[in-house]
């Protein structure tokens, strides 16, 4: 069954004194595009939601965010170390070329670098860490089951619309098939009118000539192939919309071809109804694809 690119989801949870909450939306694309924006103090938990991700899904644009926020329980707070040399560095620079430029800066307390983000933590073990990590990740399945079942009956829904619009493109078919019968007589009374006219010149016309003209005219205007060509795809899409893997590349492509006997049709149709068969036709194509663009 079809897959759609589209879907949402969300969940909460909580381990005291964490809570948690998870978000996870995508549309379509090209390829899978993972965007996602996690605590990175977590080790190693986006690198597991990637492979996670990859697996559970093969094209879309994926934006997955997660929120973790520490109740304040009245633990203690440590001293970031690293983000403080970073943030002397930065200062010590800034001092610099304020100077050199003549211009005097206020004086930094210690107070002030306490307050600047990062400086100070609240204390956590690295077990706790790990539990909450794990939680997390525990968490976060049923979110990703969520959004998958999302994906899986916005593609039912896209598998119903596709196969009413194959349809429709069948009978179209059918009825170009069928303006060809009617086109044949009056194509053959205008092909008799131009060679009465022509034989008017009898005397001057080559007729090695008039016999290539007149078979150019035929093929300009049979239409046959296009028609079998079709109806080759039509039975190509049907069999991609049954098909369990992702197609939407396929189904993309198929489009393609589908528009393009669709405008040749129209190029050769010599006949109104017949050309209105194919901007019909035209139509209905460009309105299937862009429904596949949300297929998988």
């Amino acid at each position: 069954m079809l897959q759609s690119m589209t879907g949402f989801a969300s969940g909460k949870g909580e381990l005291a004194p964490y809570s948690w909450t998870w978000e996870i939306r995508s549309v379509n694309a090209k390829g899978l595009d993972l965007r996602l924006r996690v605590p990175d103090w977590i080790e190693g938990l986006e690198t597991t939601l990637r492979a996670r991700l990859g697996k559970a899904m093969g094209r879309g644009n994926v934006t997955l965010s997660l929120k973790v926020q520490r109740e304040d329980s009245g633990g203690s707070l440590s001293l970031n170390g690293a983000a403080l040399d970073s943030m002397l560095e930065a200062m010590a620079t800034v001092t610099a070329r304020a100077e050199a430029n003549g211009v005097a800066l206020a004086p930094v307390t210690a107070v002030d670098l306490m307050n600047l983000r990062g400086v100070m933590e609240q204390g956590s073990s690295e077990e706790e860490t790990k539990a909450l990590g794990a939680a997390v990740l525990q968490g976060f399945e049923p979110v990703l089951q969520q959004f998958l079942d999302m994906r899986g009956n916005e593609g039912r829904a896209l598998h119903e619309v596709l196969t009413r619009t194959v349809d429709e493109i069948e009978t179209l078919v059918g009825q170009a098939e069928a303006a060809i019968g009617n086109r044949k007589e009056a194509m053959e009374e205008a092909l008799r009118a131009a060679l009465a006219r022509v034989m008017q010149n009898v005397d001057t016309m080559d007729e090695d000539r008039l016999a290539q003209e007149m078979a150019l005219v035929a093929v300009k205007s049979d239409v046959t192939e296009e028609l079998d060509r079709l109806r080759a795809h039509i039975g190509a899409a049907r069999g991609l919309l049954q098909d369990r893997k992702p197609v939407g590349r396929k189904l993309d492509f198929l489009m393609q071809e589908f528009n393009r006997e669709a405008n040749t049709l129209c190029s050769k149709s010599q006949n109104t109804a017949l050309t209105r068969i194919g901007l019909d036709l035209k139509t209905v194509i460009d309105q299937m694809r862009e429904q596949v663009q949300n297929v998988e």
